[in-house]
């Protein structure tokens, strides 16, 4: 999934030849799952249309301060527009707009949105060889960074003039590359692999009947789409579960039992900065599996059991500088052997799932406490488990930067 998926993109169109491509990039930003507006200076009609920009963004497109309906103009407010975006992409860039910029002119409503907006903006430069180069566009370039504004590069390449050199806009795809670049950059979690644990295991009687501990896997799940929004590399062993989500962009490894959940944890921890182990792993399993179905008439006197690996305690026998973070589900004596578990396993934190008026382990809702390694206690409301996701995440943010 791409960090702009689900992001509010305002796209302010120039009057440059360039603006040819701006209708490929609105549909391969649409294709990232971005909601996309468009802005256009009067001069960029010429280039491209209204309905063009209209039809591939979904959404009507503002051209002007005001829309005639019916001989009754209305505003198009463009303060509205600016705080709705999540990220301004101005593209194309004429050296005539980015001199308007500088200067703080405003007489078009793409000017007004920027000037307005508090979003990151990504200005793209398209205009011939030497005007480019000229010193004075240059030192307009230099003062929009100043201002902390992001300006792309500008490709080289046949130019409308028919010269050769730098100065056209760089393609739909390699914009989405660096603005997706330079947004992730500013992630929390930007680069740092996060392994996370999901879901319960299955542990054979027989080859159609198992024992196992009650678990939907909503909360791993959640977590790991959360941590990869933020940046992370996610890898998520999963066990056994009926969910349907999203998890592109995450590589996900099904598992079915406890010594295969352990395999893939061991394999992947090292390389790992933070490990969360959400899993509700069986405590036991049969000490041999039955290869042939039993069958009912036959009766079964017992199942002889035996423990199966705790993952946690021995990842925490094995971490250096890994942030490990464990989860309990208590119903007697909550914080204190939460407590206990947190010390007696080595863990950094421990996520602690209470069951009080409901039971979170197939629900959508949890309320969780976090504890970290000097014992300190946060506690939050009852949550959706997305919710529930980002307030874990943030306080691994938190205690990792004070580690």
């Amino acid at each position: 999934m791409s960090v702009l998926a689900q992001k509010n993109i305002l796209v302010g169109v120039s009057g440059g030849i360039a603006a040819y491509k701006i209708p490929l990039l609105i549909r391969q930003l649409i294709k990232l799952n971005c909601k996309v507006k468009v802005v256009m200076t009067p001069s960029s009609k010429e280039f491209v249309t209204p309905l063009t920009l209209s039809t591939v963004s979904n959404n009507d497109v503002f051209s002007e301060f005001t829309t005639q309906k019916n001989n009754n103009p209305s505003w198009n407010n463009h303060v509205e527009l600016a705080e709705w975006a999540d990220i301004f992409i101005i593209a194309p860039a004429t050296s005539n707009t980015i001199s308007s910029m500088v200067n703080a002119k405003c007489d078009n409503i793409l000017l007004a949105c920027f000037l307005s907006s508090k979003c990151p903006v990504f200005v793209v430069p398209a205009m011939d060889l030497e005007m480019y180069k000229n010193s004075l566009n240059q030192n307009n370039l230099k003062k929009l960074q100043t201002n902390l504004t992001d300006v792309l590069p500008v490709g080289s390449g046949s130019l409308a003039s028919g010269l050769e050199g730098e100065g056209r806009m760089l393609e739909p795809v390699e914009i989405i590359q660096y603005v997706e670049a330079k947004i992730k950059d500013t992630l929390p979690l930007n680069n740092l692999n996060f392994l996370i644990t999901a879901g319960p295991t299955h542990e054979k009687i027989d080859p159609v009947r198992y024992i196992g501990n009650s678990s939907s896997g909503k909360m791993g799940y959640s977590l790991a789409k959360k941590a990869n929004e933020l940046g992370a590399n996610v890898t998520l062993v999963v066990g056994p579960t009926n969910l349907s989500m999203d998890l592109s962009n995450i590589q996900s490894i099904r598992v079915q039992d406890s010594e295969e959940m352990f395999n893939e944890t061991i394999k992947y921890f090292k390389n790992s900065d933070v490990i969360i182990c959400s899993a509700a792993i069986s405590d036991f399993k049969p000490v041999q599996a039955v290869k042939n179905k039993i069958k009912k008439e036959k009766g079964l006197e017992s199942i002889k059991l035996e423990p199966t690996k705790d993952i946690l305690l021995e990842l925490g026998k094995i971490k250096t500088s890994q942030f490990l973070v464990g989860f309990a589900l208590e119903t007697d004596n909550v914080i204190r052997n939460a407590k206990n578990k947190l010390k007696s396993k080595n863990l950094d934190a421990i996520v602690v799932n209470k069951i009080d008026d409901f039971n979170p382990i197939s629900s959508d809702y949890n309320q969780i406490d976090f504890i970290n390694s000097d014992l300190k206690i946060t506690s939050f409301e009852k949550k959706l488990k997305t919710d529930v996701s980002g307030d874990i995440l943030n306080q691994i943010i938190k205690n990792v930067k004070e580690t």
